[in-house]
């Protein structure tokens, strides 16, 4: 076993171990799911998966939504862990900057990093909110905040500032509009991208028996 084998080793556990009581959709498995995205990707760009692998596993470690929208805390966290394992400070500040710059935010915020290790570790993230998954953990996360599932008279929020972004408690199914069903267009790898369009479709099907049942068609 190489030493980055060791460090990834010990990252999973470390992060299985943070993520213990995390909810639903931002726990360990989210994280699994977001590495194995990541790994696929990869195969078809040129990156380091060292970082690629650190970024996916360390990229919600302290989501910011969980500290009362503290945004230091991951990196911070992350940066603490990343130097006991004495990783080199320019693979911290990389990872770091994957940390920083992976979210949505309400799609409005200029993103101020760049690189193709974050490109492939934030499709990653974005491909776990699409689909079958993406559907499940929108609902498990409206019901953690006690959002209505649907509500007819409140439209959804588009061209939401950050700050509007991260205070939203619209209902779940206003959660599709908000972001969901903008990812699939900003999806940075070829890979990522078709992969979001299968589940960006399913979304479609899953919102058309939705409405229908509501209205009582089906």
């Amino acid at each position: 076993m190489t030493n980055k084998d060791l460090i990834i080793e010990n990252t999973i556990q470390f992060v299985k171990d943070t993520l213990k009581n995390a909810e639903g959709g931002h726990d360990w498995f989210h994280i699994e799911r977001v590495l194995n995205n990541a790994k696929l990707i990869a195969k078809t760009e040129e990156a380091n998966d060292f970082i690629i692998q650190l970024g996916a596993l360390l990229h919600d470690i302290a989501d910011s939504k969980f500290h009362n929208g503290d945004e230091t805390v991951g990196p911070k966290v992350a940066t603490e862990f990343l130097q006991s394992q004495q990783v080199n400070a320019d693979v911290i500040e990389h990872v770091v900057k994957i940390i920083q710059n992976i979210s949505f935010k309400g799609g409005n915020v200029e993103q101020q990093f760049h690189s193709t290790e974050l490109d492939i570790v934030q499709d990653a993230d974005r491909l776990d909110a699409l689909g079958a998954i993406g559907i499940a953990r929108t609902f498990n996360y409206g019901g953690f905040k006690g959002r209505p599932l649907y509500d007819p008279e409140i439209a959804p929020k588009l061209n939401m500032t950050k700050e509007e972004y991260k205070a939203s408690n619209t209902p779940t199914i206003n959660h599709f509009y908000e972001k969901l069903l903008l990812l699939k267009d900003r999806m940075n790898t070829k890979t990522g991208t078709e992969i979001a369009q299968k589940r960006h479709q399913y979304m479609e099907s899953f919102l058309d028996q939705f409405y229908a049942e509501w209205n009582g068609e089906a």
